[in-house]
This record gives structure tokens, C-alpha cells and sequence, in this order.
């Protein structure tokens, strides 16, 4: 029987385990101790007398803090048990597993205890595609440490285990022969340090502060003090509230230092992505402005430092582009992978400039904008200059890199991510409607930063005319007729890739869709085929590619929907921007307020419960996010120069809802709403 795994993480350091605490490799999720894209255990596996473990139960204590309350023998054994064992492990830095053994019995007992310890080294990209390493590992046993290091050339990663209790150390593990008197308990702790080396050996990341070791005390301490600069929510809503705890703690855990220092950033998702991700950490700086600003300035920095000013068909790096994703191990180090950084995205670039404008509008912080000037003026360029490929005024895509580049370089980006109704594949280049649609928020607020802080009222009205622009003739060739929705895309040929999606949902948000056409994208959204009760789909039933289980063509995002509901909002659906958030906040009840990357898309008649897909990130970035920007949205929170406008909408059930301290231009600020039944459209503006 597969055992659930139990994870813990600081940053992009993390341990997967099954839930006796061991520690087996496997090939198709990432199981070990990880940092930097870099797997230091790949076997962790704990004995007693030769025998397995099995588990009593586990205690998550923090998300960087972990129990496992283990017995030997089977299960029909626990009640005549004379031994346990409990291992605590943290990770903060290193990782540390504090290991206990108890007696129960009135007379002392002799035990071997075993630690099988293993080391792959593997890069987070072989894990699924296992090949021959090319480097060697090397195993070297000393009186008080085992050291096991890999090295290619002068790529080098080292992994070094200490006990603060007499051990034995071998090439395979550490053994423990004990003598425990009577009701008595043993102790040791058990440490694992891990080297990422660069020039002179020195860990090139000790001038990071984030990864020094730190200790459960320092940690707790960092997580109370995160927790108290965040509003206090109250509410009726007692999944609302949890579900908005776990985000907040979430986000903290997913919070790690790039090699190149600096504040700390929100990584996408673990496991596979636990680093920089262009489009995952912007949507999620958005989501996330009125309750955790101080992620969006440092991810800002980070990007515009990371922006292309070169081209590079291996990276798809182009210039004015924002990176896609940033990696650091072993493939990535010899070229294998063009992710040192990879700018295969079309949507990062006009995120930047969105979250920098919004940022401001939050903060008031016209010191970034202005400092920030030319890498908005360069990611306004290329979406212009690089990113319309076929020279219509539309963003397209079409990877450079035919090794191995991201075929789909939109947030549906699985190969068959984007489709016709009859499910048919497009050719390339693709234009997906989202990405006119963020082409067009990116323009409409680079005008207002020209225009109040760059000083160029001129700039401003070019890309105002060329907002406009886009806006006519986007309402022209995606609409379609017979259907009344926005088409996914468009093709080579200008032809409509007509499938209903999720996306359409987007172009609420960004404010491209014609206020007349509004009324049926909502319709559309909240309607049986999008709907599934626990929320938007990413594709309609009844598609071509529909699958209620498929990445990206029928699956619900909570992302996805955290921006539909932001969306409807702006365009005056209150009603049916609050029937999403309720979904969403149910749907949490069931994976214990973490919302997770996805979840299947059936239909809430058929399943008393949401359907996790089975490879889901948890805990995500953009999930964490999407807590806070449905309740953004029910609240109506939206700056206005020095001030905060509060226009709640709650659904009617939802009772109370009080969000205090809310940080912002304006100092702190508190809202207040009352579910009460308003199923009136109100007009759109207040954006706009």
C-alpha cells in the first residue's frame, strides 16, 4: 500500500518522506532531501533490530517542523509494544532529526539501531527521466561523520551527516548499539549538512542569510512575526478563516533567498518548483499586495536585475523579456537545460508591469517606479517588438529552442493545454486571449506610470491610443459569434481556436472585453459546462480535449479562479463573483484550508467532495494567493490615491467578515462586510 508523504520546508530546502519519516528514492515523485534543485538523500531509511518501523502517528508541527510517533512490529502488535520511537525533524538551513528510543518495560533491553543512508545527488529534472550520472559520488566514512559528494568537472554538491550520540559510521549508514535501562529513553541528534560549492569550496550560498542554519526557535520566531505584520481576518466563515491561516503560513514556508541575495521571494509550488517562476510569483505578488506587500518590491527587483537585454534562441531570452523559471542544478549547470535562467513565457513580461503599477497604487512606493523606469519601458517594447510574431498587434508565441523550450509558453502550458472544440491542435505560433488581454492592462497602466511619475505625458497617450487599439480589434477577431464567448486563441492563419475555456475569465480582469459582451462571458463562466460547482474548469464539458482529470483541459485551478472572481467583479458581477469564492472557500474544507495547485473537475453533484489531481503542488504559491484575492474581492478593497475604497459584497451565507490592520499608502486600515442578498449587476469603472 502506497503511504501518504509528509513533507517540510525553509525556502527551496525540503524533505519528502513517507510517514514513518523514511526516505526510499522514486521515480516518479520527489522523494529526499532537496536544495537548489539538488537531491543530498535520496535514503533515509530507519531500523530497529533489522525490523521496519511502523507508524502510530504524525504530528505536522510547523511547515518547517515535523513528528512521527513510530512502534516496531505489525500493526496487531501496538498494544503489546515495548519500544517506541519518535523522530522530530526540522529543516532551517540543514536539516535535523532529533531521534528517540523509549523502553517501556520494568528491565533494561539491548537494540540496534540503524540509519541506511543514500545519496543520488540527482537534479530535480532526472527524477522522472532516470539516466546515468555523469560525475562520480564518493563515500567517505570518518570517526564522527559520513560525507558523501558528488562531483562533475567543478560542479560539486556534498552531503555530511553527524550524530551528537557515539556511533558507528560506515559507507551505508550509521548503527547504534544500545544498552536502555528500564523505562528509560536514549537520544541523539542527527544532522545533515549540505554543501552547494562554488570557487575556493565555499558554499556559495553562506552570503544568503535565509540559508544559514537556523533554529526551531529562530524559525517560530520568523513565522509569529509574519503572522503579526498580516490583517487579522474575523468572519463567520469558520473554513474562511482557516482556509486564509494556512495561506498565510503557506506563503511563509514557499519564501526563499535566489543566489543573488536579497529580500526573499515567493517560490511556485512543491515540490517541482520550489524557486523563481516569472508568471507564478507575479500572479501571486498581486494576489497577495494587500496582505503581504513586502514580497512584490524584492520579486520587482529580482526580475528587472534577471530581464533580457540579449538575445538567446537555447534560453529564448530576448530583450525587455522576463524570465520564465531560474534553476541551479547539475543540468542546468552544463547546458542541458536552458533554465540558467529560461525565458520561455509570453505573460511574464506584461505581468511585470501590471504588478509594478498595482504595487505603487498600494504602496505608494514611486521610488521603485521610478528606478524600475527603464525595465517597464523595455517589457512595454518587447511586447510590441518581439512578442508580436506575425506582426498583427498580438502577442504570439513560438519556442526557439526545439531541444527542449516549452512548446506552450502561456500558464496552459502541457502540449495539449491549447486546443479547438473538436480538440484538434493548432499550429504555431498560437495567441492565446489572455495574452492580449494582459498586453492590454500592461499598456493601459504603463500610461499612468508615464504619465504621473516617469514624466512623459506623451508616452502615455501613445500606449493609451495603442490600448484602445488593441481592445477594438482583439473585440473583433476573438469574439465568436455563434457561441457569444472569446475563442482560446488564435492560429497562424487568424482563424479562431475556438474551445470555451477558463481563460475568457482572465480578459474580465485585465478589462479588454467590451462592457456589452461582459453579461455572456459571466454567463458563460458560471454556466453548467465551465461550472463545476467547486468552481470554474480550466476547459468546458463537452470540448474536444475535455478531461475532468487533465492538467489543463478540465481541471479547476483555484489561481485560475481567484482571478475570474477579480475579474467579475470589476465588471459589476457581485453575485456571481461571490458564488466562486464561496466554492473555492469549500472546496478548502476538504484538503484542510491548503488549497492545492489543482483539482479535478467534476461536477459537484456527482463527488460530496473535491477530487485532488493526483500530482498537484502542495503547498502552491498561487494558490496560497488566491484566499487573499477572493477576499480582496468580496470586501471591494481598491486604492484610490491615499485612500482604501471598501464596497463589500458577500455572499448571503457567508455572515460576517471583518479584515483589520490592512497595510498599505494609507498606514492601516480596517473593512468590514455582512452577507446580505444583492444579486444586481453594478457598472464597471472603478478600474478603469
Amino acid at each position: 500500500m502506497t503511504k501518504p508523504l509528509v513533507s517540510i520546508l525553509d525556502g527551496n530546502t525540503f524533505v519528502v518522506s513517507d510517514n514513518r519519516g523514511d526516505i526510499d528514492p522514486s521515480p516518479t515523485f520527489p522523494t529526499g532531501l532537496f536544495s537548489f534543485d539538488t537531491r543530498f538523500l535520496s535514503k533515509w531509511e530507519l531500523t530497529v533490530d533489522g525490523n521496519r518501523l511502523n507508524v502510530l502517528s504524525v504530528d505536522d508541527l510547523q511547515y518547517f517542523e515535523s513528528q512521527f510517533f513510530l512502534v516496531p512490529g505489525e500493526p496487531t502488535h501496538y498494544v503489546d509494544a515495548k519500544l517506541s520511537i519518535i523522530r522530530h525533524r526540522t529543516v532551517g538551513g540543514s536539516f535535523v532529526e532529533e531521534l528517540t528510543v523509549l523502553n517501556h518495560e520494568d528491565q533494561p533491553v539491548e537494540v540496534t539501531v540503524r540509519l541506511n543512508v543514500e545519496s543520488d545527488f540527482a537534479d530535480l529534472f532526472e527524477i522522472k527521466d532516470v539516466r546515468e550520472k555523469v560525475g562520480g559520488t564518493t563515500v567517505v566514512v570518518e570517526e564522527d561523520r559520513l560525507r558523501l559528494y558528488y562531483q562533475r568537472e567543478t560542479f560539486r554538491r556534498e552531503a555530511i551527516v553527524t550524530s551528537t550520540a557515539p556511533a558507528e559510521f560506515d559507507r551505508h549508514g550509521v548503527t547504534f548499539a544500545l544498552r536502555i535501562g528500564a523505562h528509560q529513553q536514549w537520544q541523539t541528534r542527527l544532522r545533515v549538512e549540505t554543501l552547494v560549492e562554488g570557487a575556493g569550496g565555499r558554499d556559495i550560498r553562506l552570503s544568503i542569510q535565509r540559508h544559514q542554519s537556523r533554529s526551531p526557535e529562530e524559525l517560530r520566531e520568523d513565522l509569529d512575526a509574519w503572522l503579526a505584520r498580516a490583517p487579522k481576518l474575523s468572519s463567520d466563515s469558520e473554513p474562511l478563516t482557516e482556509t486564509y491561516q494556512r495561506s498565510l503560513i503557506d506563503l511563509a514556508a514557499l519564501r526563499y533567498a535566489p543566489l543573488t541575495a536579497g529580500p526573499p521571494l515567493p517560490a511556485a509550488g512543491l515540490p517541482w518548483f520550489m524557486t523563481m517562476f516569472g508568471r507564478d510569483s507575479l500572479i501571486t505578488c498581486l494576489q497577495s499586495l494587500p496582505f503581504t506587500p513586502e514580497l512584490a518590491g524584492p520579486t520587482l527587483r529580482f526580475l528587472a536585475l534577471a530581464q533580457g537585454v540579449t538575445l538567446d534562441d537555447f534560453r529564448e531570452r530576448e530583450p525587455g523579456k522576463i524570465l520564465h523559471e531560474v534553476r541551479y542544478g547539475e543540468s542546468t549547470a552544463f547546458e542541458e537545460q536552458p533554465h540558467s535562467p529560461y525565458y520561455g513565457s509570453a505573460d511574464s513580461t506584461p505581468l511585470f508591469v501590471i504588478l509594478l503599477d498595482e504595487y505603487e497604487r498600494w504602496t505608494g512606493d514611486t521610488e521603485l517606479v521610478k528606478a524600475l523606469e527603464h525595465e517597464a519601458r523595455a517589457a512595454l517594447n518587447w511586447i510590441d517588438r518581439y512578442g508580436d510574431l506575425m506582426g498583427n498587434g498580438y502577442v504570439w508565441f513560438e519556442r526557439r529552442n526545439l531541444r527542449n523550450g516549452l512548446e506552450n509558453q502561456c500558464w496552459k502550458d502541457s502540449w495539449d493545454g491549447i486546443s479547438y472544440s473538436d480538440g484538434r491542435l493548432p499550429a504555431f505560433p498560437r495567441a492565446t486571449c489572455e495574452l492580449q488581454g494582459y498586453a492590454y492592462d500592461a499598456k493601459m497602466r504603463g500610461a499612468r506610470l508615464a504619465r504621473l511619475f516617469w514624466q512623459d505625458p506623451v508616452y502615455a497617450e501613445r500606449l493609451e491610443r495603442e490600448a484602445a487599439e488593441l481592445k477594438r480589434r482583439f473585440n473583433r477577431d476573438f469574439w465568436v459569434e455563434d457561441g457569444e464567448y472569446y475563442a482560446l486563441a488564435l492560429d497562424t492563419e487568424g482563424g479562431q481556436v475556438d474551445a470555451l475555456s477558463s481563460n475568457i475569465g482572465h480578459l474580465l480582469w485585465s478589462g479588454i472585453v467590451d462592457d456589452d459582451r461582459a453579461g455572456k462571458v459571466a454567463e458563460h463562466l458560471l454556466g453548467p459546462r465551465l461550472f463545476s460547482g467547486w468552481g470554474v474548469r480550466t476547459l468546458a464539458e463537452g470540448e474536444g480535449r475535455y478531461n475532468p482529470i487533465g492538467y489543463h483541459v478540465g481541471t479547476v485551478w483555484p489561481f485560475d479562479n481567484s482571478l475570474i472572481a477579480w475579474g467579475l467583479r470589476r465588471y459589476g458581477f457581485r453575485h456571481e463573483a461571490g458564488q466562486i469564492a464561496e466554492a473555492m472557500i469549500a472546496a478548502g474544507r476538504y484538503f484542510g484550508g491548503r488549497l492545492p495547485e489543482a483539482f479535478a473537475g467534476y461536477d459537484r453533484a456527482l463527488t460530496k467532495y473535491p477530487v485532488q489531481y493526483p500530482t498537484a503542488c502542495s503547498p502552491q504559491a498561487w494558490s496560497t494567493g488566491t484566499p487573499m484575492l477572493l477576499i480582496r474581492t468580496l470586501l471591494g478593497l481598491d486604492p484610490h490615491g491615499e485612500h482604501l475604497v471598501v464596497d463589500p459584497a458577500l455572499p448571503v451565507g457567508m455572515g460576517r467578515m471583518e479584515l483589520l490592520d490592512i497595510p498599505g499608502r494609507w498606514g492601516l486600515i480596517d473593512a468590514f462586510g455582512r452577507g446580505r442578498a444583492e444579486h444586481s449587476r453594478t457598472p464597471p469603472g472603478l478600474m478603469e
